[in-house]
């Protein structure tokens, strides 16, 4: 039956993802001029850290309320929790958009990360109505979905955060966007989002949600049979604490370690684009970081879609995620030295970097994803993936704080010694001088420290891939 259903319901039910995960780093663009004006930062070089508790808040939320959504989908069903979820997206998103000061952004973005359980249930779903040798397309498909919304996000963000200023002939300064600059972008994803949970389907499309909920249906019974059964008077491995599952346990960890570094690179990056030249940034508009996420999400999406399934297929989920690990430690540490570019070159070179690191990245983490739901039973997917997901949350709560701290901390030590923040002109050959000389002696800065902490849990990442610590299950 799986077979029957893997095609509508790829099309229709995973890119329900895309209103999930939308609102999680679409703010990065615009927060760095959110928090300024707000006017809480006493100094510039503070501003990093307080827009990092902004980030964190919402996966902080998350953390708390994971484990609660995967026990609920177990228990109801998958699918309202992903309706509940996309509807916290609609009304706390939009709140967000119109704070007038620094906590009610933290509230906001708090309580939308409470209520949103999406990702957990929908990984769970990938499993269970693919076979084995298209699980890798199923999870593929899942984490495309919420990789491009986490880069898709941002990129709404750069484009229509402060219209106003931007589109003055379409946005007067005393409209509604222009005393609220940061409302259009949440605005227009709560849109989606409402239309995504209103949407009237089609007669092929009601099949299809029939075929949906008899699915859902016979996964429950299916739930209730494993639940009451026992192996010979041995404990089922359905019946074993998950915590107690090793394949389950390590594979998470590993998980959330990656995920702390894709969270502090999301909102790191950012913060650096538009962060100016002489603390190391690209001076770039929120516009201009909206076109780099933009074109990464369309590469993202064509490799995730064609190769990906290929390339795990042939190598196997725990050798692509050392790969992509090992390759973005040095093009990670690149970063520094591509603020010294300018002009077409910059562009080209940022846009090229920003689409490798993202496919990257969701390559690990699709890895990942097949590693822990092959290592439970169907009636637990639900329960294990909110146990990934609260460990996430956390990590990733850690992440955007932790991530702004440092991008702050970076940019008050410019003539550090050590991985310094302004590199000292004397220690420049004569062929670099007249750079220097030309406002080019401050673009390599305490960046080079915010890159090398990143590469340092990226490194902790793939060290973790290896065994004894990573266990796979054995069918």
């Amino acid at each position: 039956m799986a077979a029957e259903y893997r095609e509508p319901l790829l099309k229709k039910k995973y890119y329900r993802n895309c209103p999930g995960s939308l609102p999680i780093s679409s703010l990065f663009p615009f927060l760095y001029f959110m928090i300024r004006d707000f006017h809480i930062a006493e100094r510039e070089e503070d501003i990093g850290s307080y827009a990092g508790y902004v980030g964190s808040a919402f996966m902080l939320g998350r953390a708390l309320t994971s484990v609660s959504w995967g026990i609920f989908a177990d228990r109801y069903g998958r699918k309202p929790v992903i309706i509940m979820g996309t509807t916290s997206v609609v009304i706390f998103n939009t709140l967000f958009g119109l704070s007038v000061n620094f906590w009610m952004a933290v509230i906001t973005r708090f309580l939308l990360g409470s209520l949103n359980g999406l990702l957990g249930p929908i990984k769970a779903y990938a499993v269970e109505i693919f076979r084995d040798e298209y699980q890798a397309l199923g999870l593929s498909t899942v984490s495309t979905a919420w990789g491009i919304g986490l880069i898709i996000g941002p990129a709404l963000g750069g484009f229509l955060a402060q219209p106003a200023e931007k589109y003055p002939n379409l946005f007067s300064k005393d409209s509604l966007f222009g005393r609220f600059p940061y409302f259009l972008p949440c605005l227009a994803i709560s849109i989606f989002a409402l239309a995504e949970t209103l949407h009237k389907h089609n007669d092929n499309d009601q099949s299809s949600d029939d075929s949906y909920d008899a699915l859902e249906a016979a996964s429950n019974e299916s739930n209730t049979k494993d639940m009451t059964e026992k192996d010979g008077g041995r404990e089922s491995t359905s019946k074993q604490s998950l915590l107690k599952n090793w394949p389950l346990m390590s594979s998470i960890i590993v998980y959330c370690v990656f995920s702390l570094h894709d969270m502090a690179y999301t909102e790191i990056f950012s913060l650096w684009a538009v962060s100016p030249r002489k603390y190391g940034g690209l001076s770039y508009s929120t516009e201009q970081v909206g076109e780099v996420l933009a074109v990464s999400g369309f590469s993202l999406l064509v490799f995730q879609m064609s190769l990906y399934p290929y390339v795990e297929r042939l190598l196997g989920p725990v050798m692509v995620s050392r790969i992509g690990s090992i390759l973005a430690i040095p093009l990670l540490q690149s970063y520094p030295w591509i603020a010294m570019l300018s002009g077409f070159t910059l562009t080209f070179v940022i846009n090229c970097a920003s689409v490798l690191k993202n496919v990257l990245s969701v390559s690990i983490i699709t890895g990942l994803f097949i590693l822990q739901n092959q290592a439970v039973d169907q009636h637990q997917r639900g329960a294990a993936n909110g146990i990934a997901m609260t460990g996430m949350s956390l990590f990733k709560a850690v992440g955007p704080a932790g991530g702004g701290a440092l991008f702050s901390w970076s940019e008050k030590r410019l003539d550090a010694s050590f991985l310094p923040g302004m590199l000292n002109q004397q220690s420049f050959t004569l062929k670099f001088r007249e750079m220097l000389e030309s406002n080019y002696c401050y673009l390599i800065t305490g960046t080079q420290m915010v890159f090398f902490v990143l590469n340092i849990v990226e490194a902790i990442g793939f060290l973790l891939t290896f065994e004894p610590f990573l266990a796979q299950h054995r069918q």
